[in-house]
């Protein structure tokens, strides 16, 4: 054969290599545990699960990869999206405080909110966050996948929450700080105002539940997220066994308090934002998952972080 030819083998070789290799999204190679509460979670359970931390404070709150160089996170957790510098964005972590063999640190390339973002009481409180270089995928390292501005997520739906955060008000998640792990369902729209209309203390207390925001947890409390769990995943098994994001952990009234269930930014409201921001990404519900993940493929109100509570 030729040079050409020589070189022109190589590469489509590489590129099936590489599309072989490229993960599907929401599909975990070595599973998760079953097991209903916040406990721990195995390591390389909840791949997509990022932490985020900045140098002078730690970890500030977590995030998921939706692409090789996107995760998906809080707008809350980014007061400045100009001051990027201290941030690290740590993939394949599974203890907070221990070593971890699969864990990648990246910074941040840049921030993207939404334009109208102020609080997260006032919605939008989410962020897309580019990352200084690709991730290397691995069993460790996955991406979550995204839904569709159709996807419903009903109410009942039992859902999973993930992160390092505090295991109940102001008690910081002890010893080598392992990623946690709750099971929680959704809760209408509706009945989530309900709850939240119980016993308000005073008219700061008040929340309004707005379109682009969905709540999860139990009207009786004791399983939520809380301080530190800001900006990280609610995901839910859809069709086929596939995991996919519903919400970011945006802000609640303490942790675990009856009729004060979590309230989260609903990813499918901001489809439109996630579609033009991060190149060549397949949201889940308009279109088929696809392996072409490549290069080309980008609070303080109540407390700071939101993390699981027993």
């Amino acid at each position: 054969m030729s040079r050409t030819t020589d070189v022109l083998s190589v590469f489509w070789c590489f590129t099936a290599v590489v599309l072989a290799e490229a993960p599907q999204c929401g599909k975990p190679p070595l599973g998760q545990n079953r097991v209903v509460g916040g406990i721990d979670a195995n390591e390389g359970a909840w791949p997509w699960q990022v932490d985020i931390q900045t140098q002078s404070a730690g970890h500030v709150c977590g995030g998921s990869l939706i692409s090789e160089s996107w995760v998906l996170s809080a707008a809350h957790c980014f007061p400045n999206v100009h001051e990027l510098g201290p941030y690290i964005i740590y993939v394949g972590r599974h203890k907070l405080n221990g070593f971890n063999m699969h864990q990648e640190s990246h910074r941040v390339r840049r921030v993207v909110v939404p334009e109208s973002y102020v609080e997260p009481q006032r919605g939008n409180d989410l962020a897309l966050v580019e990352l200084s270089r690709p991730v290397f995928w691995s069993d460790y390292v996955q991406p979550i996948c995204v839904p569709d501005q159709g996807a419903l997520f009903p109410g009942g739906l039992d859902c999973m929450v993930t992160g390092w955060g505090h295991i109940r008000d102001n008690v910081a998640l002890p010893g080598l700080g392992v990623l946690q792990q709750v099971r929680v369902p959704i809760i209408s729209s509706p009945s989530c105002q309900q709850l939240f209309d119980v016993n308000p203390l005073d008219s700061e207390d008040h929340v309004e539940i707005l379109p682009d925001e969905l709540c999860a947890g139990y009207p009786e409390g004791g399983r939520d997220a809380c301080q530190g769990d800001s900006g990280g995943p609610l995901v839910c098994s859809m069709a086929n066994a596939t995991w996919v994001q519903a919400g970011v952990v945006s802000f609640g009234l303490g942790c675990a308090a009856k009729n004060r269930p979590g309230v989260y930014a609903r990813v499918s409201s901001f489809s439109d934002l996630i579609r033009s921001t991060v190149p060549g990404i397949r949201l889940h519900g308009r279109a088929p998952q696809t392996r072409t993940w490549g290069p080309t493929a980008g609070l303080f109100l109540l407390f700071i972080g939101h993390s699981l509570v027993l």
